[in-house]
C-alpha cells in the first residue's frame, strides 16, 4: 500500500503528465493501484522504432519518491526482453542512485533515450535495425491480441487455417490482449481498426491478401514469426528461410535439367576418351 507521501506525489505527477506529456510518451496509473503505472512509448522518427507502439509498466515502491520503480516493457521491440525488469540507473536495480526529484516523466524520458541507444544492460537484447523495424510494424497487433491469443476475429480476414493457442511472441501476455484493452481501450479499438484496414490476421499477425490479389504475405513478416523475443538470441529466421529457398531452387533446376546434365556428361566423356585415344595411337 502506498504511503500518503507516495499517493500525493504520484497523483500530482499524473496530473502534470496528462496535461503536458513528454514527446512520444503517454502514461497513467492503474485505477485499482496508484503504484502501478502503464505507459506507451511511440517510436520516434529517424529510429528503427518509428511508429511502433511500445507498452510497459512502472511498479513504484510504497515509499516512492525515495526509491525507484521497477521498469518493464511488455511489447517485443528487439531492444528489450519482453516483460523483464530492466537494469537502469532510474530503476529499482540502483536504488542508491535514484534522485527523489526525478518524476515519472523523467523516468520515461530516460527509458526512451536508453531505448534508442545501443548501450547494453540486464534485460536488453541485440538486434539489427531491420529486425527492429519488423517488430515496430507488428507492435499494435501484438498489444491488442496478446501476441495472437485473442479470440476476436475479423470477418474475411481471420482464416479457417488460423490456429494459435499460444501466440507468436506471446512471452508473458498470452491473455488475448485483455490487459492492454483494459488499460488502453481507445488505443485498442484504434489498433483493431488498423488491422481490419490493412487486412492483418489477428492470429498470425500476417497480412491476408484480398481475394482479387495475388502473391503470399510479406516474407519478412513470415520470418519474424519465428523470432525468439524472450531471449538474448537475435536471429530472425530469415537467413534459415533464405537458405532453404535457395536449396529448393537449386533442387528444382537440377530436377528440370537432369537428363541434359546426364547426356552432356556422357558426351563429354566420349569426346575426351576419343581425344586421348588418338593421342596414344599417333606415331
Amino acid at each position: 500500500m502506498a504511503t500518503p507521501v507516495a499517493t500525493t506525489r504520484l497523483a500530482k505527477e499524473y496530473h502534470a503528465i496528462a496535461k503536458n506529456p513528454p514527446p512520444y510518451i503517454v502514461a497513467h496509473p492503474s485505477e485499482r493501484n496508484i503504484l502501478e503505472w502503464h505507459y506507451i512509448l511511440t517510436g520516434p522518427p529517424e529510429t528503427p522504432y518509428v511508429g511502433g507502439q511500445y507498452w510497459g509498466t512502472l511498479i513504484f515502491p510504497p515509499d516512492y519518491p525515495f526509491a525507484p520503480p521497477a521498469i518493464r516493457m511488455h511489447t517485443p521491440s528487439g531492444r528489450f526482453q519482453p516483460s523483464t525488469r530492466l537494469c537502469l540507473s532510474i530503476s529499482d536495480f540502483h536504488p542508491k542512485s535514484f534522485n527523489p526529484a526525478w518524476e515519472v516523466s523523467t523516468i520515461l524520458t530516460g527509458l526512451l533515450s536508453f531505448m534508442t541507444s545501443e548501450e547494453m544492460t540486464t534485460g536488453s537484447v541485440r538486434a539489427t535495425d531491420h529486425e527492429r523495424k519488423l517488430f515496430a510494424a507488428r507492435t499494435r497487433w501484438w498489444n491488442s491480441t496478446g501476441g495472437g491469443t485473442s479470440t476476436r476475429t475479423i470477418p474475411g480476414i481471420t482464416t479457417p487455417q488460423s490456429s494459435n493457442t499460444r501466440g507468436n511472441g506471446a512471452v508473458k501476455a498470452g491473455d488475448g490482449g485483455v490487459k492492454f484493452r483494459k488499460e488502453w481501450p481507445e488505443l485498442d479499438e484504434e489498433n483493431w481498426k488498423i488491422m481490419k484496414e490493412k487486412r492483418i490476421d489477428p492470429v498470425s499477425g500476417l497480412t491476408v491478401p484480398a481475394e482479387n490479389s495475388h502473391g503470399p504475405c510479406s516474407p519478412e513478416a513470415a520470418a519474424l514469426r519465428r523470432r525468439l523475443p524472450g531471449g538474448s538470441a537475435t536471429g530472425v529466421g530469415a537467413v534459415v528461410q533464405g537458405g532453404q529457398v535457395a536449396r529448393d531452387a537449386g533442387q528444382s533446376w537440377i530436377g528440370r535439367n537432369k537428363w541434359r546434365i546426364v547426356f552432356g556428361a556422357f558426351f563429354s566423356y566420349i569426346l575426351i576418351a576419343r581425344m586421348l585415344g588418338e593421342g596414344v595411337s599417333s606415331p
